[in-house]
């Protein structure tokens, strides 16, 4: 029998040498063009990752790695421009080249469990080296769908949610990425990045990626970090002088013809020169980065926008531009996903002074549905004492009217009150081809009182009433399903199938600015009748959107109002455009508005209006001059608050 016995001394200087030996250079981009392959699926440029192609992106990679003394890098930037790919190769290449511990994060927790399945396990078993490091089955558990560990324990990967504050707790990690940031909303514990942010605090050499297309400024999370960063544009030499610039939209825009979008092109500020499409490869190959904040040298931060980029054409950009302009929602995310921008919002509503003689000087009679309106909404609000609505008609181009305002006295809960808002939901109102229109959707706020509203709403046909509360993330959907809620007794709560989350935040943006446009033929625009008092106007116009600064310094944006002022009319107009929305009033097209125009809009055999048909009309106003309705006979406004 041998036995074979270690030299110590081997051992030992074998040890010695592992340690002090240099580690490999860290090169991101020898390493993507290695290791990544894009499929057709995946991107217009399948294939291995081609560095030609996004040149842009080295010196990002370069002040991710270890030899850069920043410590934290921001990439702000247009929507599908590479961003995540850059990321990926961050946290997969340092796993490969200079393994640690990383926490990825992402707005929510299921965000973070979609990527973990459809990106980053792809990537690792489609990666040689890493498939062996994280294999799929790990005996000790390594592999789990939030936590991916080496093989031999030298480095992991968490994934994270913003909105879990657990998740961002008790965890130190010396490398992040901060995905979509601008996302990012408060949780339960407060700030979710100075939460992220703090787990990095103890490493002396940490690195924080951030990364995001824009969203509202103020308060837009990427442009913050952008701003407060050395704030680098890539700057591209002029084919014809080669005089360095960056390339901006508001120079494209200033060229733009809407009869020849094909023709999108910037001009060289410094000669005057044309600069086409296919000069772009050859001017991003020669182009550098360009740091218009040198001072901040410890967070690097750079804009790139989807101009540098092969993976849209200028005409494309073009054409997108034409398809949103004067659409305050659609201009918006043109700038955030196209322009890579926030999109700055003053956060003033118009004087509600104007609004109220624009009304009286050319407004038409209250409760009467002028030609055009061919959809009719309700918002309702649900008070203590009273419920409040508001009745808005839809037609084209985004365009509405404000029919009329309603309260009812009473709770929701109460027989009197229901039966008052029965009525009213049964009601029809005339319009100019002498047609009686009635409601075609209500939405009723169930945030509070939400089992008294269920009770009455569970009676209505889901076509015809659903339930709603307000959502005031700048990043939430407009209309979203609220997800299956379920008791404390573990059962499903009934009314989950017609509650929805109604994104109040961007409405009130749309909403001011639409309430500014003077022209009636504009697309949004906002037609109001005569006979409202001010008391209306001010609601409307109750809200404002404030700056405030956050316990990292950066500016953040809230609605608030005048705690002195009601703020239900407001309330009541983003019901009903939330009722419109479910709908599918923005999305419907032509066709059907041609088919509602003629099935309410063709005139009647009579073309008159019956007496008895007009009890919201001028022809049918009360003693004080102010219509009434029959069904139910509203309190005004001001009469309320006295």
């Amino acid at each position: 029998m041998t036995i074979l016995l270690a030299n110590p001394e081997r051992v030992a200087t074998q040890a010695l040498v592992d340690v002090l030996e240099p580690p490999p250079p860290v090169d991101f981009v020898k390493w993507a063009a290695d290791n990544i392959v894009f499929s057709e699926r995946e991107s217009q440029f399948p294939g291995p990752y081609n560095h030609d192609l996004f040149p842009f992106f080295r010196e990002i990679f370069e002040a991710l790695g270890p030899d850069d003394p920043c410590r934290t890098v921001t990439l702000k930037g247009s929507a599908q421009i590479g961003k995540t790919v850059v990321a990926n190769v961050f946290v997969l290449g340092s796993q490969d080249m200079d393994p640690g511990d990383f926490l990825y994060v992402h707005p929510t927790e299921e965000n973070g469990r979609r990527w973990s399945r459809l990106k980053l396990k792809p990537m690792l078993n489609g990666t040689t080296g890493l498939r062996r490091l994280f294999p799929d089955k790990s005996r000790d558990g390594g592999d789990a769908i939030m936590f991916k560990e080496r093989i031999d324990g030298r480095g992991s990967i968490l994934i994270s949610g913003a909105n879990s504050p657990a998740s961002l707790s008790q965890i130190s990690m010396p490398r992040q990425v901060q995905d979509d940031l601008s996302k990012w909303e408060k949780n339960a514990a407060g700030d979710p990045e100075h939460q992220a942010n703090s787990r990095s605090r103890g490493y002396t050499f940490a690195k924080i990626f951030k990364i995001s297309t824009p969203l509202v400024s103020p308060g837009c999370r990427i442009t913050n970090n952008f701003e407060a960063g050395t704030q680098e544009h890539f700057h591209v030499p002029c084919p014809h002088c080669d005089h360095e610039h960056p390339l901006e939209w508001e120079n494209m825009l200033a060229s733009l013809d809407r009869e020849k979008p094909d023709q999108a092109y910037f001009t060289c500020p410094e000669c005057g020169g044309v600069i086409e499409e296919h000069h772009r490869a050859d001017m991003v190959r020669r182009g550098r980065w360009v740091a218009h904040n040198p001072k901040a040298k410890y967070h690097r931060s750079f804009y790139l926008w989807s101009a540098y980029a092969p993976l849209q054409t200028w005409d494309l950009i073009a054409a997108e531009w034409f398809q949103a302009e004067g659409k305050p929602e659609a201009e918006q995310v043109f700038l955030n996903d196209t322009v890579g921008r926030a999109y700055h919002f003053k956060g003033e509503a118009p004087p509600w002074e104007g609004l109220r003689d624009r009304a009286a000087a050319e407004g038409y009679a209250r409760g009467f549905i002028p030609t055009g309106a061919l959809l009719l909404t309700l918002g309702l609000d649900c008070q203590k004492d009273r419920l409040e609505g508001q009745l808005v008609a839809w037609g084209r181009e985004g365009r509405r009217w404000v029919i009329d305002y309603f309260v009812i006295p009473g709770h929701i809960s109460e027989p009197e009150t229901r039966t008052a808002l029965d009525g009213l939901l049964d009601q029809k109102w005339r319009n100019e081809a002498g047609n009686r229109i009635g409601i075609d959707r209500t939405a009723i706020d169930g945030n509070a009182w939400t089992e008294d509203v269920w009770d009455w709403a569970k009676r209505k046909p889901v076509s015809k009433v659903i339930m709603i509360r307000g959502d005031n993330r700048d990043s939430g959907p407009l209309l979203a399903r609220v997800k299956r809620e379920h008791n404390s007794r573990g059962r499903k709560i009934p009314w989950s199938r017609r509650f929805y989350n109604l994104g109040v935040s961007t409405l009130k943006m749309g909403l001011y600015r639409r309430l500014a446009k003077t022209d009636p033929l504009a697309f949004g625009y906002v037609a109001l009748p005569k006979g409202l008092e001010d008391e209306y106007f001010i609601q409307l116009t109750s809200e404002r959107r404030v700056e405030e600064k956050n316990r990292d310094g950066f500016t953040v944006a809230r609605w608030k109002k005048d705690p002195n002022l009601n703020n239900e009319a407001l309330d009541t107009m983003n019901q009903a455009e939330g009722a419109a929305l479910h709908l599918g009033v923005r999305g419907m097209p032509e066709t059907t508005w041609d088919k509602l125009e003629r099935e309410r809009e063709t005139r009647s055999p009579t073309g008159q209006l019956d007496f008895e048909d007009l009890p919201l009309s001028a022809a049918a106003a009360g003693a004080d001059g102010k219509p009434q309705s029959a069904a139910v006979k509203p309190k005004s406004i001001a009469r309320r608050l006295a």
